[in-house]
């Protein structure tokens, strides 16, 4: 039958299926912590959980490492943008180029490359709206501290998951 080809291949490759329950049970922690412990909308820890989230435990851990790095570029970017001279809506697009010429350029991790302009603009966007340099280094840090949070989160379920749920390795589904 025509249409039950994604059943099999869900049966035979069950990544999609592990893939979606890491990211269902993810979502529930960072739900709970960020909504009920922490009083805080969960958006931005939850966008970033998926985006470190991986069914594979070597990919998901170069994904966070790929994203911590590149959190920290943007998030110095923003805060000194942030700091030199004050909170000014001129400075984001020039933050914004700089953090991805340093991101290209020097720091060379392309995978989540684009974090760190989203950094900087979460960081630098924080001081503009609030029109303080305190108040938008702490609400910068905040949303940073969210965005570190989920990828960790992505991070340790992938792992649980593949210790108790391990996948069969591309060669494996081969059969003999």
């Amino acid at each position: 039958m025509r249409g039950m080809k994604w059943y099999d291949e869900m049966r035979h490759d069950p990544v999609g299926i592990r893939f979606a329950f890491n990211v269902a049970l993810a979502t529930i922690i960072v739900w709970y912590v960020m909504d009920h412990l922490a009083n805080t909308d969960p958006i931005w820890a939850i966008a970033s959980m998926v985006a470190a989230s991986d069914p594979q435990v070597t990919q998901a851990t170069r994904m966070f490492r790929s994203r911590m790095i590149n959190v920290g570029v943007g998030c110095i970017v923003g805060l000194l943008f942030l700091v030199a001279g004050g909170p000014a809506e001129w400075k984001l697009p020039i933050a914004l180029a700089v953090t991805v010429l340093l991101s290209s350029y020097v720091i060379h991790i392309q995978t989540m490359w684009r974090q760190a302009p989203i950094t900087a603009a979460l960081v630098l966007s924080s001081g503009i709206s609030a029109h303080s340099d305190l108040g938008g280094i702490e609400h910068g840090l905040h949303k940073v501290g969210e965005v570190l949070f989920g990828c960790l989160v992505g991070l340790l379920v992938s792992w649980s998951m593949a210790k108790l749920w391990p996948l069969r390795q591309p060669a494996d589904l081969r059969g003999p």
